[in-house]
This record gives structure tokens, C-alpha cells and sequence, in this order.
């Protein structure tokens, strides 16, 4: 399908699709308690992220739900000349510079819902890993996902984004702003699911702005 594409790029982030072999580092970041708290996976151990996996392959074959895994690889630090480097900070920078090859390491998730086809309106969603969080990681790969799905899906007149979040989930007010989804309106809470209100953040597709 040409709207599934392997891999795409923004800067130091790859976003690729989920495969059976991320299920262990999956498992492995929903040991963290504000993630589990924000996301409605049910992903408790490796069995589950297993499927949670297929499941994520399954709604990318129905061309429903492109799910992306953010792995990011780590910029490598070029090391100073000794005469262009004081001792102390020589030591410094050899301590911080990364070995060539460094292998990328998963931060993050992101999502293009797509149910409703043709509709013209879709919903992305994401969430960051704990040990990634607070470097951006979420509003560029955010950004990368609405670029192309604005692209991708041009054709079926795809012109408008929506990212939903609780009111009490500031972080991702913020996350959204960075991201070009402005607040633009408010969800009355629907318990027990929503027991909070939400806020709906849009973004609009260049040429329908």
C-alpha cells in the first residue's frame, strides 16, 4: 500500500512500524507508571505487548491504524584536538562522545487513527518513553506523522488532525502547541472512561488553513 511506508524521518528520530521483535523492549517500558496511566494499552508483560503488536500490524493491513515506532539514534560527539581543548574539558567531551554505530533506541510511540475514511478527519495519538521524555522527542515525531499523513492521504481529501488528551494531561498541551496542534475546543467528561473533561487540539492540512 503506498500509504504504509517503512520508515520516516525527522532528524535523529525514525518512525517505522512496530514488529514482533520490539516486544520485550515494549514490555519493558510500560513498567512506568505515567505511561500506563495515560495510555489505555493493556500491555503488562511481554505476552501482552506481543499482542499488542499484532494488533498494531492488523489495523496497518486494514488501513485504519498506522502506528510508528519512534526509535532515535544518538548524534555522535566529535571529539576536540588536544590543542584546541583544555584537559578538564578534554576529559569532558571524551567521556560524552558517543562510539560510531551506536545502535538506535526506542522512545516513543505514535498513531494516525484513520476509521472513518474519506471523511476528510483523522485522530493521532503518541506517547514518549520515560527515559526520553523533555528532549522533544514527541512533538517532532508528531510532526513528522501529520506531514506525511496530510501527503499521504491527499487524495482522499485528509485535510484535518485532531489529538485529544484529559485536561489534567499537561504535558500534552504542551506537546500539541509544539507539534502545530493549536487547543481548540473542549470534551465533556464521560464517565466511567472519560471521567475528566478532554481538550481537542487541530491541526489543519496546509492548504485547508
Amino acid at each position: 500500500m503506498r500509504t504504509t511506508p517503512t520508515h520516516l524521518m525527522a532528524g535523529t528520530l525514525t518512525l517505522r512500524p512496530w514488529s514482533p521483535e520490539d516486544s520485550a523492549d515494549l514490555a519493558e517500558l510500560y513498567r512506568d507508571d505515567a505511561l500506563r496511566r495515560w495510555t489505555s494499552e493493556a500491555v503488562h508483560d511481554e505476552a501482552s505487548a506481543a499482542r499488542w503488536v499484532t494488533a498494531q500490524q492488523q489495523g496497518r493491513e486494514a488501513g485504519d491504524r498506522f502506528s510508528f515506532a519512534v526509535e532515535e539514534t544518538p548524534e555522535e560527539t566529535p571529539e576536540e584536538t588536544p590543542e584546541e581543548t583544555p584537559e578538564e574539558t578534554r576529559q569532558e567531551a571524551s567521556a560524552e562522545t558517543r562510539a560510531p554505530g551506536t545502535a538506535p533506541r526506542l522512545v516513543g510511540n505514535v498513531v494516525l487513527k484513520y476509521a472513518a475514511r474519506g471523511s476528510g478527519s483523522a485522530e493521532v495519538g503518541y506517547w514518549t518513553a520515560a527515559h526520553a521524555r523533555g528532549r522533544g522527542v514527541a512533538p517532532r515525531a508528531l510532526t513528522a506523522l501529520a506531514d506525511w499523513a496530510f501527503t499521504a492521504f491527499a487524495h482522499e481529501g485528509l485535510t484535518r488532525l485532531e489529538l485529544l488528551h484529559q485536561v489534567d494531561n499537561v504535558a500534552s498541551c504542551r506537546v500539541a502547541e509544539k507539534a502545530g496542534f493549536p487547543l481548540t475546543g473542549i470534551l465533556p467528561a464521560a464517565p466511567p472512561a472519560f471521567p475528566l473533561d478532554g481538550h481537542v487540539h487541530v491541526r489543519q492540512a496546509p492548504t485547508a488553513a
